[in-house]
């Protein structure tokens, strides 16, 4: 996502609910600082390796994110905020 997410009760899908903390905090580092891999995500949160791993397949179940090989080294992911799904929750918002 090019512009920072400011994430609100009233601007997150309801499926952020059905999520564990560490993928909230997760969700909220790529709110704040745009794509990242996983290891980054790692460094940013201070989560070890396999929380955040937990962390994006739970987002990745309630398609909160979306991920894409990195062009700068295929072995890795980059996540990003599902543009979407966030943009319809900013739309309700909006019309509140």
């Amino acid at each position: 996502m090019s512009d920072q997410v400011v994430l609100t009760t009233d601007t997150v899908p309801d499926a952020v609910d059905e999520t564990p903390p560490s993928a909230k905090l997760v969700l909220t580092v790529l709110a704040h600082e745009g794509s990242l891999t996983q290891s980054r995500l790692a460094e940013e949160t201070m989560l070890p390796a396999r929380t955040v791993r937990y962390a994006l397949t739970q987002l990745e179940e309630h398609d909160l994110v979306t991920s894409q090989i990195s062009f700068a080294d295929a072995r890795q992911q980059i996540y990003s905020l599902n543009d979407d799904l966030f943009a319809a929750a900013e739309r309700r918002a909006s019309r509140s």
